[in-house]
């Protein structure tokens, strides 16, 4: 089966991410779709097991393959999680509105870890870029601004560290920006000198620091619950007629199957 079809015919969840989803879209911004596929269960019983995830043309659809989405999501992922998290839900079959149902399960204190260390990767790229541009005088150096284009960068980082912080205070995870959607737009124009973002990620590390302490989020995620609800789906994928049962059949009868 190829790839492309899995995801056609096998989708149990299907969202819209990226600023779209966060309350940032502006008139150019893209439409990122993210979605999870469950594998026809007789596949596993082969050599050549399914792809764990599928990329779609240009980076705008890319798709999960539900057992690694859900082991993805239990390490607390950041992409993950906000992908199950989407107020933008374009699909979902009843496996796919169960998964929904599970997003309390994945979440934990983990998150602190997992987030503020992506975001402290994505801050030294940034800081590397910004030391990297030419010295300028001082009439013309505004603060070691950072090109252009990593402006965007710079606004998604505030805005995931915002997200973190406002998750460990209150064990609900929200993606869009809501009142903060002006400010954060301002950084993406370049509106805002570089140390004041910096500074602003700065407080926004100490309080998701502060927030963790005192989280309502569990110490683990409910890796049962998940687990338990993994393999009723993959039993349930067993039991439907399905082209490759007899595929798998012939294999095992020895009968011609070339």
């Amino acid at each position: 089966m190829r790839p492309e079809t899995l995801v056609r015919d096998h989708t149990v969840y299907a969202c819209v991410m990226g600023s779209r989803a966060f309350g940032l879209a502006t008139e150019d911004s893209d439409t990122d779709r993210r979605g999870v596929f469950l594998a026809p269960t007789p596949l596993f019983w082969r050599f050549d097991k399914p792809p764990t995830h599928v990329e779609g043309p240009a980076g705008e659809q890319f798709s999960w393959e539900l057992e690694r989405f859900c082991e993805l999501a239990l390490r607390a992922n950041p992409n993950i999680l906000e992908c199950l998290h989407s107020p933008l839900v374009e699909y979902a079959d009843d496996t796919g509105r169960e998964l929904l149902a599970l997003r309390g399960a994945f979440l934990s204190r983990r998150v602190h870890e997992t987030f503020t260390r992506y975001a402290h990767g994505q801050r030294r790229r940034l800081e590397s870029q910004v030391r990297a541009l030419p010295r300028a005088p001082d009439s013309a150096r505004a603060g070691r601004t950072p090109v252009a284009p990593r402006w965007k960068h710079a606004m998604h980082l505030l805005r995931l560290l915002t997200s973190a912080r406002d998750l460990l205070r209150t064990g609900t995870l929200t993606l869009d920006v809501g009142e903060h959607r002006e400010s954060l737009l301002a950084v993406k124009r370049g509106k805002v000198a570089w140390p004041e973002v910096e500074a602003r990620m700065a407080r926004l590390t100490q309080e998701a620091e502060e927030a963790a302490h005192r989280s309502p989020l569990p110490a683990e995620p409910d890796r049962r619950r998940v687990e338990d609800f993994l393999v009723r789906a993959r039993r349930a994928s067993a039991l439907q007629a399905d082209p490759h049962d007899e595929v798998v059949q012939g294999v095992a009868g020895g009968g011609d199957v070339g």
